[in-house]
Formats: C-alpha cells, sequence, structure tokens
C-alpha cells in the first residue's frame, strides 16, 4: 500500500494526475453526508429556474427570483470548505452545476414534446428554459463558487489557535459569502441581463448600475439569511466532527 502512495505521489504525469482526482472524487462522494449534496444540488437547480422571473425593478435596482434559495447553496460551500476543503466544495459545485445542466435538457425536452391534453404553454414556457440564462448562472456560479471556497479557506487559516471556534465559522461564512454572491449575481446579470436580454427579449435589459446593485442588494440579502442560518450550519459542521464524518476522505488526502 505504501509503495502504491509512493509511486502516485512521484508520478506527475497527466494520466496519473486524472486517476488520482477520480480515486479522491470517488471517496469525497461517499464521505460527504447526502443531506448536504441534495440541499446543494435542488438549491442550484431552483436558482436557475427562479432566476426566470425579475421580482423588483427600478432605476437603480433589480432582484430575480434567485435569490429566494441561492443562500442556501452558499451556505452548503461553506460548511463543505470548512470541514472538507475548498478543492472539496469546489468539486460538489462542479458536479451541482452538471446536474442543472441535465436537467434543463432534460425540461427542455419535455416543453417541446407535444401534447394535446391541456394547455401546456406556461408550462412549456418556464420549463423549456432559456439557453443564455442556463449560460449566464453556470459561469457565474462557477466562478464564483470558486472565490467563494478559496476565500473561505483563506480566512480560516487566520484562526490558527481556535480553527473550530463560532468567530472563525463566522468570519469565514460571511465575508466569503458576501463577495461570493456579489460576484455570482453581478456575473448572472451581466451575461442575461446586459449582453444577452436586449436582442433576444425585445429590447428588455438592465443597465450595469442596476446590474451592480443587484448584486450589491443581492449580496446583502443573502448575507443576512447566511447569518440568520449559520448558527445551524454551525451546528451541523460540530456534528460532524463529533462523529468524524468523512474520516476517510480526510485520512486520503493526508496522504497525498
Amino acid at each position: 500500500m505504501n509503495s502504491k502512495v509512493q509511486i502516485s505521489k512521484s508520478d506527475t504525469s497527466p494520466k496519473s494526475w486524472l486517476a488520482k482526482e477520480k480515486e479522491s472524487t470517488i471517496i469525497l462522494l461517499r464521505s460527504i453526508p447526502a443531506t448536504a449534496v441534495s440541499l446543494f444540488v435542488v438549491s442550484v437547480i431552483c436558482m436557475n429556474l427562479l432566476a426566470n422571473k425579475t421580482l423588483v425593478q427600478t432605476e437603480w435596482i433589480a432582484l430575480d427570483g434567485g435569490i429566494l434559495i441561492s443562500w442556501l447553496s452558499f451556505m452548503c460551500m461553506d460548511i463543505i470548505t470548512k470541514y472538507f476543503g475548498p478543492k472539496a466544495s469546489t468539486k460538489i459545485a462542479i458536479l451541482a452545476s452538471a446536474i442543472n445542466v441535465l436537467t434543463c435538457l432534460i425540461f427542455y425536452i419535455a416543453s417541446i414534446i407535444p401534447s394535446h391534453a391541456y394547455d401546456y404553454s406556461a408550462f412549456d414556457y418556464i420549463f423549456g428554459g432559456t439557453w443564455f440564462i442556463l449560460l449566464g448562472s453556470t459561469i457565474a456560479f462557477l466562478t464564483s463558487a470558486v472565490i467563494n471556497n478559496v476565500l473561505n479557506w483563506t480566512i480560516g487559516q487566520a484562526f490558527k489557535h481556535n480553527p473550530d471556534s463560532k468567530l472563525a465559522y463566522a468570519t469565514q461564512s460571511y465575508i466569503s459569502t458576501f463577495v461570493g454572491q456579489f460576484l455570482d449575481n453581478f456575473i448572472f446579470s451581466i451575461i442575461v441581463f446586459v449582453l444577452f436580454a436586449p436582442i433576444f427579449w425585445d429590447g428588455f435589459h438592465w443597465t450595469v448600475l442596476q446590474c451592480a446593485m443587484c448584486a450589491l442588494t443581492g449580496a446583502v440579502a443573502e448575507l443576512i439569511m447566511e447569518v440568520l442560518f449559520s448558527p445551524i450550519g454551525y451546528k451541523i459542521l460540530m456534528n460532524w466532527k463529533a462523529h468524524q464524518v468523512g474520516a476517510e476522505y480526510l485520512e486520503h488526502i493526508n496522504r497525498i
């Protein structure tokens, strides 16, 4: 066993790297509690659907429906990052995005299948989706997820004496969530409502100022949600530690 690990460490070829990443990912997926992964994936799918509706639009602010659920995605990422590390959290974010794309594809297929049983025009419009909303949400989410995870982990390194304290968890979560949510909202808004909406939605668009205010307002609103629910996240984290959840993965990454 030791010789195999030593060979893996010394072999830096792309094939070896892919093999090690595949092994690590398999171990990770069976180590993270299913509830956390399920909530994460569902929240990403819901964000994509809810983003089709603009809830508020004025000259200086605009909010879409994704704001109602996006805080849950970032709370899940914060918990996973704190416990398993930023790389693990990013892998789960990629998995969630891939499942979201697959779900949207299935929804689209269902929407274009003709049916005369009832008037499904509303169903087809919502679940048929819009390709540039999917594109924008995927790019924005993955970019913000990486930044959120790295920032969360980096801030945590400053709490060397008591890394598992409530203060450490809150500081990591609040700062990374605010920055990550702002970037997620801003990148998505620019791609969808500035670049593509004027072309495909009969001139409907947001201004860059609206996008910035949407991102800022959304980040503040989602930060408030994070503050409200962070005690639950911290309790989940401490429960994982108490029961040594994911010990196999933690031992694995320490070996490699």
